[in-house]
């Protein structure tokens, strides 16, 4: 069965953040805010791999052993096993896309819903782990 084309079009972002949702794959179009406020700690997801392209403003990435400021027009690819975390580079606010399997995205939706004490099972249960 051939599915029908999602469109995640500006008008549905406007404001906030609005994501489109395949069979396999999400795609994200999200604000940050705030200078290095990280939205996760270090984690590594370890069958998955992430990616973000930076619209406008800059995301600073945070890894095992070093750091990276990726600027507007910029995209980021984080392979499966790869300690990472990400959060506006501040002062200004920024824009990105993000781009993932749909199993990182049900572990986001499952981590904003509960409490703080059940992250670490959540991230077992999307083949993924805190590391701090």
């Amino acid at each position: 069965m051939v599915g029908k084309p999602l469109i995640l079009s500006p008008a549905n972002v406007r404001g906030g953040g609005s994501e489109v949702r395949g069979r396999t794959l999400t795609i994200g179009n999200w604000p940050a805010t705030g200078v290095a406020s990280e939205v996760a700690p270090l984690h590594v997801h370890h069958e998955d791999d992430e990616a973000w392209h930076v619209i406008s403003g800059a995301l600073r990435f945070r890894f095992a052993d070093s750091e990276l400021v990726a600027e507007a027009g910029s995209t980021v690819l984080v392979p499966a096993g790869t300690a990472h975390t990400f959060g506006n580079a501040g002062p200004d606010p920024s824009r990105f896309i993000i781009i993932a399997p749909t199993r990182l995205d049900e572990l986001i939706v499952e981590l904003h819903a509960a409490d703080e004490s059940a992250h670490a099972e959540i991230y077992r249960r999307h083949a993924s782990e805190v590391l701090e």
